[in-house]
């Protein structure tokens, strides 16, 4: 299956001393890059938060975002930890001591010591477990989110593919028709040309003409190089897995091929076709974007 790197999910976890909820977002980059968004007392859970998800994702920015709401029953700012309070006097009159001109501890940052409000009896040992397995829950979700965005990426490059095939069809059968009307514009010139002296036209110098004319505009191979690509671009696309790479160097291709058509092309309707050749591909590079 093909996932898109964007999505989005979450979930919420009721503990017995609050709710935890857990947030992902995911955008599109080229590599993988984690951003987590952590409460003081889950901080020391980030490298185990970062190999889960490591593991289940490959490319994206992502952002993981964590909250703790505790339970009003648990929570009483009346009622201090006096224990820690009297423990951070003595480290301060300690510090003084030694560091006379050290800034003491104000009010504000005393009350916002971790665990000043009895927050260290918390199981935070349980809590890390739980928060572990609310991850695994919303990568699930984030993922089922991630490939059925990219189920909508590959039907539309599906699509275009179509469409590229359509407009190759198209300019095949035009090449020897516009070799078959140089030819005859070229004989009629020379006979334009030799009526004036009454000498006959010189076949051979026509067919050196056309020959270089016919190779000058010979895009059979660019032409093929594109059904090519547009094979492998489904091949891709059917078989799944982490693709945005190779899916971007093709659209690449793509539009080299088309670019030479375009370029070698003499006739108006055939330019056109180049164009919409090009706009297909651009279309189809924007949506490879968002590919993981």
């Amino acid at each position: 299956m093909i996932s898109s790197m964007t999505g989005y999910a979450t979930r919420t976890l009721s503990t017995p001393y609050g709710t935890l909820t857990l947030e992902l977002r995911a955008v599109n980059n080229r590599f993988l890059d984690i951003q987590l968004r952590l409460p003081d007392d889950f901080r020391s859970l980030e490298p185990k938060l970062r190999e889960h998800i490591m593991l289940q994702l490959k490319r994206g920015k992502i952002e993981c975002r964590l909250n703790f709401t505790l339970l009003s029953s648990i929570e009483n700012p009346q009622e201090l930890n006096t224990a820690l309070l009297h423990k951070l006097l003595e480290l301060n009159h300690t510090v003084k001591a030694s560091l006379p001109d050290a800034s003491g501890l104000s009010v504000a940052e005393t009350l916002n010591w971790p665990g000043m409000f009895g927050n260290d009896s918390l199981p935070m040992d349980d809590l890390h477990q739980d928060v572990l397995k609310l991850l695994q829950q919303t990568l699930v979700d984030l993922q089922a989110a991630r490939i059925r965005e990219g189920e909508k990426l590959s039907a539309l490059l599906l699509e275009r593919v179509t469409l590229m095939r359509q407009h190759v069809t198209t300019i095949i059968p035009r090449i020897p028709d516009l070799i078959a009307a140089f030819k005859e514009k070229l004989t009629i010139r020379l006979q334009d040309a030799l009526d004036q002296i009454s000498n006959e036209v010189d076949n051979d110098r026509i067919l050196q003409e056309v020959t270089i004319f016919a190779a000058k505009i010979d895009i059979d191979e660019e032409l093929s190089r594109l059904q090519t690509h547009l094979d492998e671009v489904e091949r891709i696309l059917s078989k799944g897995g982490t693709v945005g790479k190779r899916l971007d160097f093709l659209m690449q291709e793509l539009n080299r091929e088309a670019n030479t058509v375009g370029s070698k092309s003499v006739n108006i309707e055939v330019s056109k076709i180049a164009m919409e050749m090009k706009v297909l591909i651009e279309q189809m590079r924007e949506q490879v974007q968002n590919i993981e």
